[in-house]
């Protein structure tokens, strides 16, 4: 949920009676979830107001616009996951490696060293210089490594 539909609620018991926000795809990141919204604020008798398009849904053409925009939104949105798919299908196709790099093999060995000593994650991390993130992972690599049956 967007911060301004979290924002909403709170304003609307307040007497709003007009919600403004800059663009449309601030709203929702589907067409069904823009009606759904719109029909929320016409229920409590709220229009909205989008700056970058200068959309009014007080008027009878602003409606009709806020729902052709929403419809291209919803495009918009549509073509960009699509363009992203091919790209890392493209990329691995041509065999390169997707995801974060491995940590080389003197931090992660350093890393096991502090965890043998009995170390917390967070000493560790500090110790060594990575994040606790990079931690936890080495140590689920080596408890998966270590024991096959536990992985999820």
């Amino acid at each position: 949920m967007s911060p301004i539909v979290i924002a909403f609620d709170a304003r609307v018991r307040a007497g709003m009676s007009k919600l403004a926000s800059t663009r449309i795809g601030r709203l929702g990141r589907s067409l069904q979830h823009l009606f759904a919204f719109l029909s929320e604020l016409k229920a409590k008798n709220v229009d909205l107001y989008l700056h970058q398009q200068a959309v009014d849904t007080s008027t009878p053409a602003g409606r009709a616009l806020f729902q052709m925009l929403g419809v291209f939104a919803e495009f918009e949105r549509a073509m960009i996951v699509e363009r992203v798919k091919a790209g890392l299908r493209r990329a691995t196709a041509q065999g390169k490696k997707l995801g974060r790099p491995r940590v080389a093999e003197k931090p992660e060995k350093a890393v096991l060293q502090e965890l043998e000593k009995g170390h917390g994650i967070h000493t560790v991390a500090r110790a060594v210089g990575v994040g606790t993130g990079t931690v936890q992972r080495i140590m689920k690599r080596v408890a998966s490594v270590s024991c096959p049956s536990r992985q999820h």
